[in-house]
């Protein structure tokens, strides 16, 4: 299950950030800063790309969009969204759950510049309604994420 290995990451690396589950689903950026009390830019949306034959990670802010030109620019070829079997597959993540947390297999993770306007953010963690609350730095330093600026 897709949670259990978003717990054993946590108990691994970071045993003292605890998993937050709440009984409604917080699977879309509103529900989710709804859920946790938080504005929709500080939810950390985790997208699932594939450029080429790479498959990516990026965590953004909510609102944040992703730029097509700065994206290209960046990954050196245009970004396509997995759709939710491959996403499934990729991160054992469920779409509104995805995160950058307990993956099957190791894959390239950014965390885009639009999360830098926080001093902490509220990820998913594994399902369509639980979250952790974390650092922004130490988000990206758990992950070992690369900081890109790929959004509007």
């Amino acid at each position: 299950m897709s949670l259990d290995s978003v717990r054993a990451f946590f108990a691994i690396n970071a045993p003292d950030i605890a998993i937050v589950e709440t009984a409604e689903s917080s699977s879309t950026v509103a529900l989710a800063a709804e859920a946790h009390g938080v504005e929709p830019a500080q939810i950390a949306k985790t997208i699932c790309l594939r450029v080429g034959d790479r498959t990516m990670l990026i965590v953004a802010g909510g609102t944040a969009r992703l730029d097509n030109r700065k994206f290209k620019d960046t990954f050196g070829g245009k970004g396509r969204m997995l759709d939710a079997e491959e996403v499934l597959a990729a991160t054992s993540h469920p779409v509104g759950g995805v995160c950058p947390f307990g993956l099957p297999a190791p894959l390239p993770i950014y965390c885009d510049v639009s999360l830098k306007q926080f001093d902490e953010v509220v990820p998913a963690a594994g399902s369509t309604n639980s979250a952790v609350r974390i650092a922004t730095d130490r988000l990206a330093k758990i992950t070992g994420a690369e900081w890109v600026d790929v959004c509007q």
